[in-house]
């Protein structure tokens, strides 16, 4: 049976412990991070993946060192200053999800700025920052408990298609593979709504070693696994 990859997400985990395997400083393993995204989009669109969407910045990420929250700021406001323009060329649309309200007034307006600039596009990059989980189900359990008591909907209302109106990937193909790179089999509060039926894809190589052939590995171990969404493997196989 043949899957069909619309949406991959990337956890990329490993830039700290690559540039201290390469005796490099910590902002040097973000910075090959940052540069290893082209490369890895360019990989999605040739296999006509429509939506690829990567962990940039974890809600619990401002718990790091002072210094590597400040150069992970500086290495965001760069990337949507300098790549907006170059994602529009390459007719790619760019989505940030996550709260915006601990960044500073300048990555905010330069979201804003970045997004508008790459507002269309045959494929989507996705960036969630300042993004967790469980931020976004509390957020689309908040917005539909203000529309209960504003009077626009009933309690028995709010079922799955109404969360999932309300939750920041809405309007996206859904999840299909979630990629985690450098070792850990965990998907640390990443899409945790959007990752109930998807497939999960653990590898031991550093983001920043992560390229063309590991994507196309990932794509072969999902195209060879069989789906079921809750149904038997005889029912899936037949006609």
């Amino acid at each position: 049976m043949s899957n069909t990859l619309q949406h991959v997400a990337i956890i990329m985990d490993g830039n700290n412990r690559w540039a201290k395997l390469n005796g490099k400083l910590g902002v040097q393993g973000h910075k090959a991070g940052v540069e290893k995204i082209r490369e890895v989009l360019r990989a999605c669109k040739a296999h006509d993946i429509e939506v690829l969407t990567l962990f940039a910045f974890s809600s619990e990420n401002w718990q790091r060192p002072p210094k590597e929250v400040e150069a992970l700021m500086g290495l965001f406001l760069n990337y949507l200053k300098n790549e907006a323009k170059k994602l529009k060329a390459e007719n790619v649309r760019l989505k940030v999800i996550g709260s915006r309200a601990r960044f500073s007034s300048k990555i905010q307006k330069a979201i804003v700025e970045a997004e508008s600039i790459a507002s269309e596009g045959d494929h989507t990059l996705v960036i969630a920052a300042d993004y967790g989980g469980r931020w976004d189900m509390v957020q689309a359990a908040q917005n539909l408990a203000t529309a209960v008591q504003n009077g626009e909907l009933k309690p028995d209302q709010i079922d799955e298609t109404a969360i999932d109106q309300q939750i920041s990937t809405n309007g996206l193909p859904p999840l299909d593979l979630m990629i985690r790179t450098g070792g850990d089999h965990r998907i640390s509060n990443y899409l945790l709504w959007q990752a109930a039926y998807s497939e999960l894809y653990f590898t031991d190589v550093l983001w920043p070693d992560f390229g063309a052939d590991d994507l196309d590995a990932a794509v072969a171990d999902f195209h060879s696994r069989q789906r079921r969404f809750g149904k038997t493997a005889e029912q899936v196989t037949q006609p």
